[in-house]
């Protein structure tokens, strides 16, 4: 059954790791290297069975081959699920001993922080491996990744502005904002200097309370924020928001925000936006920044050139509404279309080369 699943999209490998004494029971998963080693979180969450893990990390590593591959990074697909409570079950050694399984993959695999997971995990992992990325600044880290996932999110935001009006600027736009938390918070300071008008919403008032007082930004309630009249709507807080109900509700020209996986149904409501004549930027493309700013570290982290990287985001989006164009399909296709092309492409080259050396050894 696990290998029909990884035979259907193509998977490397699947490592299952267990350490006695510290409790470890994970399970890392290399999708594709084609582009260069996997880089993908490590996500810790109490799973009901370890069937449910076996399926999210599958999951979730194809999902980072193609958010890396159309990030424009050199880097393949990889995710760490560990099975456990991120309130109790942490120690040093747990840690640790995840540290050695990462060391003994050699550098094919790349771990960071996610779900359940911190600064400081990853800071322990890093005493046994240095192939983790997200580590305390005082290591030569990025820090906190969320104002360049920010300005990702903006670069993405102005390119979606042009294919929906014309030009990119986001000067006397109304922008509708759905959670404002550390990174939509940090967009909204960009709109806001840009000098877009800023209509917000969250579920804590301290966060919508501080977007009033900042930017003076328009307060709304939760279930409001889907039929404000605005120019673009901006999801930054919860997945699977667009979807048959909240669609309807929608008077914008385009959607673009931080939020994963915010098409309920990614082809049936990314077709009913393009039905309604609404520019869908593809999340997982828009909010990169996070993945590329910390991809940067592995090179000794540079804050201008991660900050360089962050802004080619926009060309990026360029590409993907080219290629919606081109083929005459919606803008989620595609995003996977861009990764599918890169990879495939980088594949090509690499048989070159495979051919090469064959023929080289041949006349030895």
């Amino acid at each position: 059954m696990i290998f029909e699943k990884m035979e259907q999209y193509d998977y490397e490998q699947l490592i299952f790791c267990h350490d006695e004494t510290s409790g470890l029971k994970a399970i890392i998963c290399i999708h594709d290297t084609t582009l260069g080693p996997a880089l993908g979180g490590c996500r810790m969450w109490k799973y009901d069975t370890e069937e449910e893990a076996i399926e999210d990390v599958l999951r979730l590593a194809k999902g980072m081959t193609y958010k890396n591959a159309a990030a424009g990074l050199n880097l393949g697909g990889g995710k760490t699920v560990v099975i456990g409570d991120a309130e109790k079950d942490k120690s040093e050694a747990f840690f640790r001993a995840l540290g050695r399984y990462v060391n003994s993959l050699g550098g094919r695999y790349i771990t960071a922080e996610d779900v359940g997971t911190t600064v400081n995990d990853m800071d322990t992992i890093y005493q046994e491996t240095p192939y983790v990325c997200g580590i305390s600044e005082s290591y030569g880290s990025g820090g906190n990744p969320s104002p360049m996932t920010a300005y990702g999110v903006y670069m993405a935001m102005k390119r979606t502005a042009k294919e929906a009006f014309g030009d990119d600027s986001l000067e006397g736009r109304t922008i509708a904002v759905q959670g404002v938390g550390n990174v939509s918070y940090n967009l909204c300071r960009h709109l806001h200097e840009e000098g877009a008008k800023l209509i917000v919403t969250d579920i804590n008032d301290d966060s919508v309370e501080r977007a009033v007082n900042d930017f003076g930004a328009e307060a709304v309630g939760i279930e409001d924020i889907y039929s404000v009249e605005a120019d673009i709507f901006a999801p930054c807080a919860l997945g699977g928001i667009l979807n048959d109900e909240t669609i309807p509700e929608l008077k914008v020209k385009a959607v673009c925000g931080s939020a994963n996986n915010q098409l309920l149904d990614s082809d049936k409501h990314g077709s009913q936006l393009e039905e309604r004549g609404i520019v869908y930027a593809p999340d997982y493309v828009v909010n990169c920044g996070g993945v590329i700013n910390v991809a940067d570290e592995l090179q000794g982290y540079d804050a201008e050139r991660a900050k360089s990287k962050v802004k080619e985001i926009y060309n990026q989006m360029d590409k993907i509404f080219s290629i919606a164009k081109r083929d005459g399909v919606t803008p989620t296709v595609a995003a996977d279309r861009l990764a599918e092309e890169r990879i495939d492409s980088m594949m090509r080259v690499r048989s070159t080369f495979s051919l090469n050396e064959v023929t080289t050894l041949n006349r030895r």
